[in-house]
């Protein structure tokens, strides 16, 4: 069995709303571009290396199109390495919809999308989700995914999509490595899926053994 591998970019305040461009998502959302004055060579090596080894790109529509019409015009570019292997690797498209799907290599999901998913993920060793929010927030809620991998950048915006939009469910995490943060402020935050719910528990009571030990001393 493989690995859903998602790859997010997020604002402190968890905005993952069009952070590429302006014409990503631009309905009533001011910030679309948020990411560009932010990015820097280390948070750059951070992605490369991340999308190193996909076999395969898990993606919603809107991503998708974005996608579509622009990586098979950048290969020989500046962007070369990830345009060749965007290119050359299977695309599976979560959508409602029957849209054309030109890009070589392109194919639509089934309505039953947990197990669309999970098939993929038993034919791939390395599926990446990139970008794709709203199908990111239906992974997370079923738990049809591996690795979190966010890169938080110091800014909050206040308005546009969240991480956590669709709702979340009582979920653990592992963190898979220390965290590292890019000169100009952006956090890598890489997490894998872990097994249970969240416990809870009473602080208090180590409060109260601490004071006693205090006046027993």
């Amino acid at each position: 069995m493989g690995s859903i591998e998602i790859e997010l970019f997020t604002t402190l305040d968890l905005v993952g709303q069009a952070p590429g461009g302006p014409d990503e998502d631009p309905e009533g959302f001011p910030f679309g571009g948020w990411q560009a004055p932010l990015l820097d060579d280390v948070a750059g090596a951070q992605v490369a290396a991340a999308y190193a080894g996909t076999d395969a790109l898990l993606l919603g529509r809107r991503t998708y199109d974005i996608f579509a019409a622009y990586w098979p015009h950048q290969e020989g570019g500046d962007d070369d390495d990830i345009a060749t292997l965007f290119n050359r690797v299977p695309k599976y498209v979560a959508s409602r919809g029957t849209p054309d799907l030109p890009w070589a290599g392109s194919t639509r999901l089934g309505p039953d999308l947990a197990g669309a998913v999970r098939e993929v993920r038993d034919r791939h060793e390395h599926v990446k989700v990139v970008g794709s929010l709203n199908l990111v927030q239906t992974l997370l809620r079923d738990k049809l995914f591996d690795r979190l991998d966010l890169w938080v950048h110091p800014i909050v915006l206040g308005v546009g999509k969240t991480l956590f939009d669709g709702g979340a469910v009582p979920t653990n995490l592992t963190l898979l490595e220390p965290p590292t943060a890019s000169p100009q402020g952006t956090v890598l935050l890489r997490y894998g899926l872990a097994e249970g719910t969240p416990g809870t528990g009473d602080m208090s009571a180590p409060a109260r053994g601490v004071a006693s030990a205090e006046h027993d001393a």
